[in-house]
């Protein structure tokens, strides 16, 4: 009985659990361990628990939430798409239409909001397992229209936001969780007169006079995206 437990288990697609949320890593877990064809066979908090498991636990896929413990989502993408073959999903309560695109070129499969229903998280886990690039429907329709319009000047893509870079992106989101230049450099390892540099182009960008004035900003756009 227990031999035929652990064949039935090995056959499952295994799936790594990447959130710096233990609560949400509980919960995906369950949702996940419910399916026929799913397992979650291990979950990681930040970017170096995430890369032991990995290497531990050699996943079929990977589920990863773009906010991690002193670290960028992204950077971790990147840096699991240089060493390992295996396809990566983005869920996040982040605006896809600021990071959707940007996770597709760093290296992921796909991008589903949190709040999307749990057949759709399946139905995106499955999509990126079959090699298969998974996006909302309206991003879908958003993303042909840019290139069909590529050459028609500004559309929605051009908002200010997006603008920035997925460094500044970062960074700026960051400064919204009220973290400061010192603490922001620590955790993306880059130095303080870096992260200042960051900075001014953000407020450049953005159209912005004051460093009270990007703070202030930066708050509004992290609160929004929790709403």
């Amino acid at each position: 009985m227990h031999s035929q437990q652990i064949k039935n288990n090995s056959a499952k697609k295994q799936v790594l659990v990447i959130d710096d949320h233990p609560i949400v890593r509980h919960g995906l877990k369950q949702l996940i361990d419910q399916e026929k064809d799913l397992a979650v066979c291990a979950e990681a908090e930040d970017e170096d628990s995430a890369i032991k498991a990995i290497n531990k636990a050699l996943p079929d896929v990977a589920v990863i939430d773009l906010s991690l413990k002193g670290a960028s989502g992204l950077d971790l993408v990147k840096r699991i798409k240089t060493k390992w073959k295996f396809p990566m999903l983005i869920v996040s309560i982040h605006d896809e239409n600021i990071y959707a695109e940007r996770v597709i070129r760093a290296g992921a499969k796909g991008y589903i909001m949190k709040q999307e229903a749990t057949e759709q998280l399946m139905m995106a886990i499955r999509h990126v397992l079959q090699g298969e690039i998974y996006l909302s429907e309206r991003m879908n329709k958003q993303l042909v229209q840019k290139y069909i319009h590529a050459g028609d000047g500004p559309t929605q893509f051009g908002s200010s936001i997006a603008k920035l870079s997925n460094r500044e992106i970062d960074i700026y989101r960051f400064i919204g969780e009220g973290q400061g230049t010192r603490k922001i450099a620590e955790n993306l390892k880059l130095s303080i007169k870096t992260v200042e540099s960051h900075r001014a182009h953000i407020k450049q960008k953005l159209r912005l006079d004051s460093g009270t004035e990007l703070v202030h900003t930066a708050i509004q756009w992290v609160q929004s995206e929790k709403k």
